[in-house]
């Protein structure tokens, strides 16, 4: 369906993405989401060509590209497989807040294995805390040569393979981001009765414990104390690309949906041929390319320090419900084919439907997006 979408942002390093997705990532995206397995392969795959650190600086590896460009993969790469982009979302979080926050010897031993395929969590939750991330009971102490920590976080994202995590800990001058890795004595992965999700399917979410967890002096990323500030600009960066994922699960779904219109026979015509299945998908398409406005809208927007919070949250709030409705509209397109086991439509919703909760809910980024709003309007009264 290449002629549907046009490419937004680099057009050369769209034409590459698409096809990469088309040949390599679609055709495994069903056995991912039913073995619930994290795609390593993939990821390897897109660190070799730069994709996995493409925004990080060339001294660490990168290529010192833009948000926008960033935006291009993740969108391309999650009409294949919204699960490879759940898995790469996660190394974003992470190399980003090393890199905007981190000591110099922190970033040279972290940020350059991006391109050999390092695969990170950003571990921000913790049992019975849910979205409530300021409620932290991990804790670290000061010792000899570093640091000690000690407690658990949860339903870690990626979890089951990150080789390192980013994660929120109550340090003695306040909460502070800590870079973990996952192999260091004293920390286990655990993997509780709800480590599966419905959606998204990217590997089993995982519980770290950590008892009596030895870390050196740089593993606390920027100050204590600011952690949580850290982690909230992380997010607000993140969030843009979790709209390009809910972008390429509708468009998926979309194309999907319309190549069955096209091909099926219902009545002497193609479905595609009734005047009522056009409207909706002239409905779907219109929502679609509006989606993929405010979204690319919104990259730009953080690149250039606009209202980040504002422009990101609208993204993944209107992406996400966009992604929602046309999956489940194409599922009452394609009818009884739509809710086959063997087709992908159920897939789409429930990768879609997931988004809507995951990666900050739609009613947290509503209240994002009011306070915004209430902060520009008693400015403006002022």
């Amino acid at each position: 369906m290449h002629k549907l979408w046009r490419h937004m942002g680099d057009e050369a390093l769209g034409v590459e993405v698409r096809e990469f997705s088309r040949l390599h990532v679609a055709p495994v995206a069903d056995e991912i989401d039913e073995t619930d397995r994290y795609p390593s392969e993939l990821t390897t795959a897109t660190a070799l060509k730069g994709w996995n650190s493409l925004t990080l600086p060339k001294e660490y590896g990168g290529q010192g590209a833009s948000l926008v460009e960033q935006l291009v993969i993740f969108e391309e790469l999650s009409v294949g497989s919204a699960a490879l982009g759940i898995s790469l979302i996660t190394n974003f979080q992470c190399q980003k807040v090393v890199q905007w926050f981190g000591s110099e010897t922190l970033k040279q031993r972290f940020l350059p294995r991006y391109r050999e395929g390092l695969c990170t969590s950003f571990s921000l939750t913790e049992p019975g805390r849910g979205s409530d991330i300021r409620s932290v009971d991990t804790v670290a102490h000061r010792v000899d040569g570093g640091w000690e920590l000690n407690g658990e976080k949860a339903f870690i994202t990626s979890g089951s393979a990150a080789d390192a995590m980013i994660m929120l800990v109550q340090a003695p001058g306040g909460i502070a981001l800590f870079e973990v890795p996952t192999d260091v004595p004293g920390a286990t992965k655990v993997e509780t009765r709800d480590a599966e999700t419905f959606g998204l399917r990217n590997g089993p979410h995982v519980n770290l414990v950590l008892d009596k967890v030895r870390l050196p002096v740089d593993s606390l990323i920027g100050e204590e104390g600011k952690g949580l500030k850290q982690a909230m600009v992380t997010l607000s960066s993140s969030r843009v690309l979790a709209a390009g994922i809910s972008l390429g699960i509708a468009r998926a779904a979309f194309d999907q949906a319309l190549l069955w219109a096209h091909e099926r026979k219902l009545f002497g015509q193609t479905v595609l041929d009734f005047q009522g299945i056009q409207w909706y998908f002239a409905e779907a398409a219109a929502k679609i390319d509006a989606a993929r406005a405010l979204v690319y809208q919104a990259a730009a927007d953080v690149e250039a320090g606009r209202d980040i919070q504002r422009s990101s949250s609208e993204a993944k709030l209107f992406a996400s419900r966009v992604a929602t409705e046309v999956a489940d509209r194409a599922i009452q397109i394609c009818g009884a084919h739509g809710t086959r086991v063997s087709s992908p439509f159920g897939r789409y919703f429930r990768d879609a439907k997931a988004y809507e909760l995951a990666g900050g809910s739609s009613e947290v980024l509503k209240n994002t997006i009011a306070k915004s709003l209430h902060k520009s309007v008693s400015q403006t009264a002022g």
